[in-house]
Parts: structure tokens; C-alpha cells; sequence
């Protein structure tokens, strides 16, 4: 049976405090958990923060039992870059690491997600379930066609990584048509391990478990890594078709919830 979710709201943040607490989650995670840095980033305060964060919105898991007041009450996090908002801002997240000329000229509608992140508590629960239905009803509400991002392994030893970044070239590369490509900068082959020495538990054992869930949605990866030195990452580009999505999405939350 499906865990009670009595005790979590879902939201965009609306409000400073919120805004605050989705940025002290962020520099848990991606700061003191996984070694990262940035320019903006403030270390007095416990605030991971750039200057894509008054422009997008976030979408916050907040447990109800948790104080607003010392910004703990938000568990979980997706940044939500609409393409339109971004022709105005000028760019996407994605633009420092990929090249996205064939994504934008596609003609069809764009999401951006970014810093996703849960709260090491809440990981793999109800929660998280909760988070993912409330991106698919944004998506429905903004008629979104295509979702991406970059997703992270933590590290960049790609040596350790070999494994889990050739089973993704070799298995889920996106169609040509749409496919962004690594920035020359930062730019890492994908193709590290012929396919047919490829183990295929070896490399999933190794994958993140979001990169894991975006492709049981059908998920596709750009081409060639991106490695990410601030942040102490090595990033790959999900592309997502929600017409594709929807009916995998739909199964990946039945089967999941079954099981348990």
C-alpha cells in the first residue's frame, strides 16, 4: 500500500522562507553531502544559490512536521525552467554544459529541470512519489513536450565510471535529431567499454538512482559527459518525451507502490 503522505504539502514557493529553506536543502545535498561549490553559493548562511534561482520556479516537498522558522521544512526540491521564461532570461541552466541548438529548434515546448534533490530521510518513500506527481501535473498544466536536465555522478573519476557511462551511450543515446551535445571545455566520452563487454548489473549498480527512474520513464541521454569540477560531478543530459512518458510513468508508480 501507497505510505500516508498526510504530513507533506506540495508547493512552488511563493515566499522568501520557502525560497530559503528549497536553497538549505540544496547546500546539504550538494554542498556538504557531495563536496560541490559555486561563485554564489553562501557558506555563512547554509544557502546553495545562483542566479537561475529568481527566475525559475521551485517545486517543494515540505513536511508539515518540520519548523519554517529554522528552514528545515523543505524535503525535497525540483528547479522548473519553462522555455519561454528562459528565450527571456536568455538562456538555460544546460546552455554552460550542452549544446542545445537542436533542442530549441525542434518547435516543440521545453522544460528544464535542475537541482533536484531530497532530503537523505525522505528518500525513496512517499515523498518523492508525491514530488513526481506534482512535476507530471505541472508539465500537463504547461503543455510541456520535452523535459531535460543534466543528472549527476557524484565524482570524476571516470575510470569508475566507465561502466554505468558506456551502458547509457550504448543503450539510451537520444535521437540524433534532438540530441545536445558536451561543451569541448568539459567534454567526456561516453563510449569508454565496447558494448558487448558491458555487464549490464555492474552499470546499473553504479547509476544514480534519479538517472535510473528517468529512464524507466523513457528516458535519453545526450552525448558525451560533461564533467562538472565545482560541483566535484560528472553530468549526463536526460532528455525526456512526456508523450512517451505518460503511459511509462503511469506503470513505474503502479508496480512501484504494488511491491511495497
Amino acid at each position: 500500500m501507497k505510505p500516508d503522505p498526510s504530513y507533506f504539502d506540495i508547493r512552488i514557493a511563493t515566499c522568501e522562507r520557502d525560497l530559503h529553506a528549497a536553497q538549505r536543502l540544496r547546500y546539504r545535498v550538494f554542498v556538504e553531502e557531495l563536496g560541490g561549490d559555486g561563485a554564489m553559493v553562501d557558506h555563512d548562511r547554509r544557502l546553495e544559490r545562483d542566479e537561475f534561482d529568481p527566475v525559475v520556479d521551485h517545486l517543494c516537498l515540505i513536511d508539515r512536521r518540520r519548523s519554517p522558522e529554522e528552514l528545515d521544512h523543505v524535503v525535497g526540491v525540483y528547479r522548473l525552467l519553462p522555455g519561454l521564461r528562459a528565450e527571456e532570461f536568455g538562456r538555460f541552466y544546460c546552455d554552460s554544459e550542452y549544446d542545445l541548438t537542436k533542442l530549441r529548434g525542434s518547435g516543440r515546448s521545453l522544460l528544464e529541470l535542475g537541482r533536484s534533490c531530497v532530503d537523505p530521510a525522505y528518500r525513496g518513500g512517499s515523498g518523492m512519489f508525491l514530488l513526481w506527481n506534482a512535476l507530471a501535473d505541472y508539465v500537463l498544466d504547461l503543455r510541456v513536450e520535452l523535459l531535460f536536465g543534466v543528472a549527476s555522478f557524484h565524482g570524476t573519476d571516470t575510470r569508475a565510471l566507465a561502466p554505468s557511462l558506456s551502458w547509457l551511450h550504448h543503450n539510451h543515446l537520444a535521437a540524433e535529431a534532438l540530441r545536445p551535445v558536451a561543451r569541448p571545455e568539459g567534454y567526456q566520452p561516453m563510449d569508454l567499454i565496447p558494448a558487448e563487454n558491458l555487464e549490464r548489473r555492474e552499470a546499473l549498480i553504479g547509476m544514480p538512482a534519479l538517472i535510473k527512474a528517468y529512464l524507466r520513464l523513457g528516458g535519453r541521454v545526450g552525448e558525451g559527459a560533461y564533467i562538472d569540477r565545482a560541483f566535484n560531478t560528472t553530468d549526463v543530459f536526460l532528455l525526456m518525451d512526456t508523450a512517451a512518458m505518460s503511459e511509462k510513468h503511469r506503470k513505474f508508480y503502479e508496480g512501484r507502490w504494488q511491491g511495497q
